[in-house]
């Protein structure tokens, strides 16, 4: 091959190269945006972290996991969040935490954390057969946190709560004949009750009280656009299934609907007032159904 023709396809081969970094043609690999959070890794964290992977697998852009920030108290975490040192945080919502944060209003375990169970005091069980109504609630007491929300929404309608300061005398309270239930999550007694094998604690069988409480993720107030596109990847991956494929082979939720025996349970309603005006409670395609699975 002649010298001039060899020098030609050289030219060529350079042109081309520059034209394709110039338009991108060489797709360079797109640098990723840092995504902040708590490194918590309970079974609530590493649901809500499964859940966040799904939903930004959806997203065009790229996001690099900045796990260094220790686990805290709520206070600090939401703290933390409003002051930027965050980016998104997951936790059940109330008008307070919609007013300082901004709430990306899909509930993440469907509805489930607002249906609550009872943990009693083996041999109690009688105390509770014959309850279906909310005024057959007042025949029970039931003991609470002092500070949580659950023990205002169960005030609030009329219900008998004895309140504690410290989340472990609950248990031992019960066991105790203190108060006649312990109201959990339904997701809750199965792994709580082996942490205290010296008391008599079961679940008991036939009932559910039901109350609307959603849990979210959240992101700075002033982040609009960061809980648009988180909005965005939550409902796509709805709409393609593999939010549901992940919620119903999660452990936790596999494990509720197979021991809690949801669906043949009496469901006593109740309002909660700590529930935001925003709540998207008409949407069905959101929130489980009990008598249905």
């Amino acid at each position: 091959m002649k010298s001039s023709t060899l020098k030609l396809i050289q030219k060529c081969r350079v042109a081309i190269t520059s034209l394709a970094i110039v338009t991108g043609l060489t797709s360079p690999i797109a640098s990723a945006e840092t995504l902040r959070m708590v490194n918590g890794n309970d079974g609530v964290a590493a649901y809500a972290k499964g859940v966040l992977k799904i939903v930004l697998s959806k997203l065009p852009e790229n996001y690099e996991w900045d796990e260094s920030t220790e686990a805290s108290t709520e206070a600090r975490v939401t703290q933390m969040l409003a002051d930027n040192d965050l980016d998104i945080v997951w936790y059940a919502t109330t008008k307070d935490f919609e007013q300082r944060m901004r709430p990306i209003r899909i509930p993440l375990y469907k509805g489930l954390f607002g249906y609550r169970i009872f943990m009693i005091k083996q041999g109690t069980q009688s105390r509770f057969d014959g309850i279906e109504t909310l005024s057959d609630l007042n025949r029970i007491s039931m003991g609470q946190g002092r500070f949580w929300a659950d023990s205002d929404i169960l005030e609030a309608n009329g219900l008998n709560v004895v309140k504690v300061t410290k989340y472990e005398s609950l248990f031992y309270m019960l066991d105790g004949g203190r108060f006649d239930a312990f109201p959990r999550g339904v997701h809750e007694p199965w792994y709580e009750m082996p942490r205290y094998p010296d008391l008599d604690l079961t679940v008991e069988k036939n009932l559910m009280v039901s109350y609307t409480n959603p849990f979210y993720f959240f992101v700075n107030k002033d982040n609009t656009e960061f809980a648009e596109k988180i909005e965005r990847g939550f409902r796509e991956a709805i709409a393609d299934g593999s939010f549901d494929d992940y919620f119903f082979n999660d452990p936790t939720v596999t494990n509720v609907l197979k021991r809690a025996n949801l669906a043949a349970r009496t469901v006593i309603n109740i309002r909660n007032p700590l529930l935001p005006s925003g709540t998207p409670v008409d949407d069905p395609t959101l929130w489980i159904d009990p008598s249905k699975l």
